[in-house]
């Protein structure tokens, strides 16, 4: 992409940012689940970390600042249905405690970002 590339408004959110590169984890993490699990957990938990980031897009085009509240508590939501799913991958011991606890800290992050920005939207 160059410098005059048409940017949307999402695309300059440190939340959107954190969360696209959550996404590059966990889809990293996912790539060493069993093949068994393909269609099941692994589905599951990378669905869970998409939605996070694509509904802060999503909610960043709606025309009113209720609306993208609504997208960021749904985005806020995946990020905890993912940190659940995680804790059966943990279980299952598809992932370590350090795992775990590396993936914790990254939803803590996520979830405080899209706090202060509901927060900070006028509605």
């Amino acid at each position: 992409m160059t410098e005059d590339t048409f940017v949307y408004g999402f695309e300059k959110l440190d939340v959107w940012k954190k969360s696209r590169e959550f996404n590059r984890f966990i889809y990293d993490l996912t790539d060493n689940f069993p093949y068994s699990e393909t269609q099941n957990l692994t589905s599951q938990i990378r669905r869970s970390s998409v939605s996070i980031a694509a509904n802060i897009a999503e909610g960043s085009a709606k025309f009113s600042n209720k609306d993208f509240k609504r997208y960021l508590g749904i985005s806020y939501g995946s990020a905890v249905e993912l940190l659940s799913h995680c804790y059966l991958a943990y279980d299952r011991r598809y992932i370590d405690v350090a795992g775990l606890t590396e993936i914790k800290i990254k939803v803590n992050e996520i979830t405080r970002m899209l706090n202060s920005l509901s927060k900070s939207l006028k509605t």
